[in-house]
């Protein structure tokens, strides 16, 4: 017989941002005793306080900064992966970043794709929380990352993704991985199916998710 789960709200959190149901159809990743199956890609604060997924991927377009990590990480009621960087910002900064974030509380540090495996490599020396990489394309030497010291593989290829995670997942059977879902059940159940372990959920701007409520109190 199939178990009804219990559903326990209060009158002012009923309306909080919720990821796709088949999210939920995914294994999950253990991280640090915690089982993770949704990722929140977001830094907002707000928003992060008021949605119902596993973690938070918080990766952001800037320079990262300690103060940002912790912010997020000191405000957020679930665990937070954060960006250390891999672009723009790199090498020992990038290290230090790392080591700093997990000081603050961090679950673990993402890295984006220009990083040098050398880099991962050091990263591996200093910190005890794991590293996940960023892979946007199979022309990546993923097994290389992988011997570097990437524990996580964060799959994001756009409408691609279901494909990439795919043929990661033949390649490396064991290896867990995460990767953006898109915006809908059937896109998230399609990528889950692909072999991801975990699905990343870009929410609605805070602009779309205004509209619904604005319109109530305009009408009334």
């Amino acid at each position: 017989m199939e178990h009804q789960i219990p559903v326990v709200n209060g009158d002012l959190r009923s309306h909080i941002l919720t990821v796709p149901q088949a999210a939920w159809r995914a294994s999950g990743i253990v991280v640090m005793g915690r089982r993770i199956k949704s990722l929140l890609f977001s830094t907002d604060i707000a928003v992060i306080c008021n949605c119902n997924a596993d973690a938070v991927l918080a990766v952001y377009p800037f320079t990262p900064q300690q103060r940002i990590a912790n912010a997020i990480v000191s405000n957020s009621s679930i665990p937070v992966f954060c960006g250390v960087g891999g672009g723009v910002t790199n090498g020992p900064r990038s290290v230090l970043l790392a080591r700093d974030a997990e000081a603050h509380g961090a679950f673990g540090v993402v890295v984006n794709v220009p990083i040098a495996n050398e880099t991962i490599h050091q990263m591996r020396q200093v910190i005890d929380i794991p590293v996940i990489a960023t892979v946007v394309s199979r022309s990546m030497d993923i097994d290389a990352r992988l011997k570097a010291g990437a524990n996580i593989l964060n799959v994001s290829a756009a409408e691609k993704t279901p494909a990439l995670v795919r043929e990661i997942r033949s390649d490396f059977p064991g290896v867990p991985i995460i990767a953006t879902g898109g915006p809908t059940d059937e896109t998230v159940a399609e990528t889950v199916e692909a072999g991801a372990n975990a699905i990343s959920y870009t929410p609605p701007s805070t602009k779309v998710l205004f509209q619904s409520i604005m319109n109530g109190y305009r009408q009334a």
